[in-house]
């Protein structure tokens, strides 16, 4: 069996861990109901989350993994009833809708193809015709790697007074973000390389207003009980009992991508996909995402139908964990995850040799 201490974690999330991530998640608790250290160091690292997200809305952390902040959005926003517009050019875009329908509302699915990004007159389109409270989107779809463009989207949607949710689970500190986004999701495993365990929310002034004008279909995935937090009484009342090795873990993360820089973080970003689709390319593997729309944290590579056993010769022989594709590219595409810590052209090029050594 090959050394574990010698494997290379490659997906888009989970991503491999730094020592100083690592090392926090050891460090002695404090309880987060009773002692007030636990409320200073949250406040602090909602200020320093602020510093990635590039806001001034405020931030949530949730006690759950991504997912529950794409949840606890929707839950928190949609009355039964109402229109949602979901923009869909895959998986995690159309699994909007679902969510939206779980909690009762009417989901109108706009989609594109999986390699084409939104157009705009054809959005105002959907939202004149559906007129709609909310609109939900994903930045980066992880299981094509295709990054989207949603600055004229985003401003079709507030001019028309439509509130918008945006998933940038796997773009948030890898990429820029765009503004002007009212609910703005992140997670902890991307490209912030903490532990998966914490969704992360940025949230305007007129979320809160809606949430507290919805009737909340559930307290765990809701927003409401997060509203009223105050740290002005140390410890805080949180809704439960925190994630307390987790939120020491993501401040670490934080800290390493702010002493860094985002400006930094974000050019060795786009220098790690630019080496992997070239290396890709050179042992013929061409990216599903077209270079318009390629992200710069995770790239999938088409293989027609060859994923799964690509995935387990490279991992078997090379000690590197790929990811396959999902849904209905699930055979055909090969994801390698080159985002926060594995950012790195050393660690893309021992992927894409090992990738290239399965292939001969």
């Amino acid at each position: 069996m090959r050394d574990q201490r010698d494997r290379l974690l490659m997906t888009p999330g989970p991503t491999a861990l730094p020592p100083a991530v690592r090392e926090a998640m050891t460090r002695p608790i404090h309880n987060p109901d009773v002692e007030s250290e636990f409320t200073e160091r949250y406040r602090e690292l909602l200020g320093k989350l602020a510093s990635v997200y590039r806001t001034d809305d405020d931030l949530v952390i949730l006690a759950g993994e991504g997912m529950l902040g794409l949840e606890a959005s929707v839950s928190s926003l949609v009355a039964p009833g109402e229109t949602v517009l979901c923009l869909s050019n895959g998986l995690f875009g159309a699994g909007f809708a679902d969510l939206v329908e779980t909690h009762g509302g009417e989901a109108v699915l706009h989609e594109v193809p999986g390699n084409e990004g939104f157009d705009v007159e054809s959005v105002e389109e959907a939202i004149e015709t559906h007129e709609p409270a909310v609109a939900t989107m994903v930045h980066c779809e992880t299981p094509t790697g295709v990054l989207n463009d949603l600055d004229g989207v985003l401003a079709a949607l507030d001019e028309a007074g439509v509130l918008t949710v945006v998933d940038a689970v796997s773009s948030l500190g890898g990429t820029p973000v765009p503004e002007g986004i009212d609910v703005c999701l992140g997670a902890s495993q991307k490209c912030l390389s903490s532990p998966p365990g914490l969704s992360l929310l940025s949230v305007s002034d007129a979320v809160w207003t809606k949430v507290e004008s919805t009737e909340q279909d559930s307290f765990y995935a809701s927003l409401e009980p997060w509203r009223e937090l105050s740290f002005d009484d140390p410890p805080a009342a949180f809704p439960y009992t925190h994630s307390v090795s987790n939120v020491y873990a993501l401040e670490a993360s934080v800290d390493r991508l702010l002493e860094e820089g985002l400006e930094s973080a974000f050019e060795r970003h786009e220098a790690a996909a630019a080496r992997c689709r070239e290396r890709g390319r050179e042992i013929d593997l061409e990216p599903f995402a077209p270079d318009g729309l390629a992200s710069p944290t995770v790239t999938a590579l088409s293989v027609e139908g060859r994923a799964e056993e690509l995935q387990k010769r490279v991992a078997e022989d090379h000690g590197v964990v790929l990811s396959t594709g999902l849904g209905e590219h699930a055979d055909d595409l090969l994801r390698v995850g080159h985002m926060g810590y594995n950012a790195d052209l050393e660690r893309v090029d021992r992927t894409m040799d090992a990738l290239s050594d399965a292939l001969d």
